[in-house]
């Protein structure tokens, strides 16, 4: 198997290849202990914890018309962000209990990342008026 990085930072192929299969898997994401995998399409891409400075989840409301009336799907994702802020990935979650999870997993894996979404210059404003 190929991985692709997300940063500069290279890995050994075969470190990457065992932390791989040894990874807990939660969705599309792997969580071994110096990386994080995810798949997208036929690609397998990977981020050393060390490169990520923030993590937050976004959740995406999807309107969907059903047989008795309208509703939304709630649909959670995972954003990665390195340096500057600058998102890196977002991937698709399977629920809000595994988002839960893997925020909490996350937290203990990189205590220096920031989680929260970023603050925007419009947001100070709202604040202070």
């Amino acid at each position: 198997m190929k991985f692709y990085p997300l940063t500069a930072s290279q890995s050994d192929e075969h470190l990457l290849d065992s932390e791989y299969k040894a990874a807990r898997q939660l969705g599309k994401l792997r969580l071994g202990e110096l990386h994080l995998y995810f798949k997208s399409g036929l690609k397998t891409y990977y981020i050393p914890y060390r490169d990520v400075r923030r993590c937050f989840r976004r959740v995406v409301s999807v309107p969907a018309k059903l047989c008795c009336g309208k509703g939304d799907f709630a649909i959670e994702n995972l954003v990665i962000c390195g340096e500057g802020d600058q998102e890196l990935a977002q991937i698709q979650l399977p629920g809000t209990k595994a988002a839960r999870i893997l925020m909490t997993e996350l937290e203990e894996k990189m205590p220096d990342a920031a989680f929260g979404r970023p603050s925007k210059a419009g947001d100070a404003a709202v604040a202070e008026a």
